[in-house]
């Protein structure tokens, strides 16, 4: 692809969506090569050299008339997938939305072309709501007088990618993975790199003006081969089992616990990749030569860049920070357990002798070395088992105390004088448990979130003008 530089006046190029995954990277390639761009975000952020920023919201159409003012290319990045479940719901209605107000504020504009880049699917198929919605925003701008270039993409990996994120984190947490049917899916996953490449190289060469062009990786594959693929860069085992009743929705709450995606974003992307989405068309090659990036590379440099995630600190206005709730958890799910074994060497009770009691105390501390290590890799499964099981234990040491105030023993027998103090400090302990995982169960999207101070998606989980970059680094 030509690096010549070819721009008929200062910032006549648009980038919408441009503080988002692939936005970022495209303004940075354009303003590295000499191009002047203008950035559309809502949130107003100072100009750099060749970038000037301009406040636009998708949902208004006046405040578009200033973002698409003499553009004669304008780059449409611009979902609303992610935000609270009802803002999911109407994720459809809100993209279409957004298509017909750009659309309008282009033409009146003089707009000369729109690039957008959509979903890759075959179209015969029953198609999921994302994917419709995807190809329906394309059918809207496409509708009027503008010239369209669509760029139709498969899983785009990238280290702030949500189907990267979905990827790294599953494997990197979970030894067994219990899949659903859709892992043997095959894709073709590109370099978030080489879609940046493809975006460039459609906007100089005129020829692709008016087409839908599908864009993928030299490597064709299924998710589970691409999971495989990325333990093996890590060198280690992956264990899966496929079972044919987890749904996407199941699935989308296992991605929210185990992962930093949530289950409002893991929902559409793994409806997406319920069909198969493979290149069919391989006319983008000619009309856009680009050296693609083979899947063990675009995975090692989406890691390395990943490693340069800023660590998320706490605000002013907060008494404890995430990382001092997280050590504050792991040490009272220690403490439980320690004193679970005291019903062994302190209590002379013959009842923790029986069977129905060592069959409990077996699968309560391996609930709590479960709980423990996803709270070590900073997943919201480890706090919500954290948080159940201190609820449980609380419970039940309550209860092995009630003969304190109704002179009536629950659990077994009558405890000691000892065990009954036992029971009351770790009644304590469990309470500091329950406190500590609910901070950072409820807290985790909005630390998450601080990672990058954007505002391009719509959301209600996380403070205004934040969107998650799947960054897991809490200081």
């Amino acid at each position: 692809m030509s690096d010549v530089i070819s721009q008929n006046k200062p910032y006549d190029i648009l980038v919408t969506g441009s503080t988002g995954f692939i936005g970022k990277k495209l303004l940075a390639k354009l303003s590295d090569s000499g191009y002047k761009i203008k950035a559309m975000s809502r949130s107003k952020y100072a100009d750099t050299e060749n970038i000037r920023y301009v406040q636009a919201d998708a949902f208004n159409v006046d405040s578009l008339s200033a973002a698409t003012e003499g553009i004669e290319t304008a780059f449409y990045l611009l979902h609303s997938m992610e935000g609270s479940k009802k803002e999911w719901a109407e994720f459809a209605n809100r993209e279409k939305q957004q298509a017909q107000n750009f659309l309008k504020s282009a033409t009146e504009s003089g707009v000369k072309r729109i690039v957008y880049l959509g979903g890759l699917v075959n179209q015969s198929l029953d198609l999921s709501k994302h994917m419709k919605s995807r190809h329906d925003v394309g059918r809207i701008l496409a509708s009027g007088d503008i010239p369209v270039t669509e760029l139709r993409a498969s899983v785009i990996v990238g280290a702030e990618g949500g189907s990267y994120a979905m990827l790294r984190y599953l494997v990197e947490r979970l030894p067994l993975m219990v899949c659903p049917k859709w892992v043997k899916s095959q894709t073709q996953p590109i370099a978030v790199d080489n879609v940046i490449d493809y975006l460039i190289g459609v906007m100089k060469n005129p020829k692709t003006t008016g087409k839908i062009l599908e864009i993928g990786g030299p490597d064709i594959m299924t998710y589970e081969q691409l999971m495989r693929l990325y333990s093996y860069i890590l060198n280690r085992n992956l264990n899966i089992i496929q079972i044919p009743f987890l749904t996407p929705r199941l699935s989308s709450y296992w991605i929210d616990l185990v992962t930093p995606v949530k289950a409002s974003l893991a929902r559409p992307l793994v409806d997406s990749l319920v069909h198969d989405s493979i290149v069919k068309d391989k006319s983008v090659q000619q009309l856009v030569p680009v050296h693609l990036k083979q899947m063990t590379e675009a995975i090692t440099i989406a890691r390395e860049e990943a490693k340069t995630f800023k660590p998320i600190t706490k605000s002013a206005e907060e008494k404890t920070s995430y990382k001092v709730n997280q050590k504050i958890l792991l040490i009272t799910l220690c403490a439980m357990a320690f004193i679970g074994t005291t019903y062994y060497w302190m209590d002379d009770r013959t009842d923790v002798w029986q069977i129905p009691w060592l069959a409990g105390s077996v699968i309560w501390y391996a609930a709590i070395l479960f709980a423990i290590s996803f709270v070590k890799q900073k997943a919201r499964l480890g706090y919500l088992i954290g948080g159940v099981l201190a609820w449980v234990t609380m419970a039940f040491w309550l209860f092995d105390n009630f003969y304190v105030v109704f002179d009536i023993s629950l659990v077994a027998s009558e405890p000691s004088l000892d065990v009954t103090i036992r029971n009351f400090i770790g009644v304590a302990i469990a309470g500091l448990a329950i406190f500590s995982s609910h901070n950072v169960f409820h807290k985790v999207r909005v630390y998450q979130a601080r990672g990058e101070p954007v505002s391009e998606s719509a959301s209600a989980e996380v403070p205004n003008g934040a969107r998650p970059v799947y960054n897991t680094n809490f200081s």
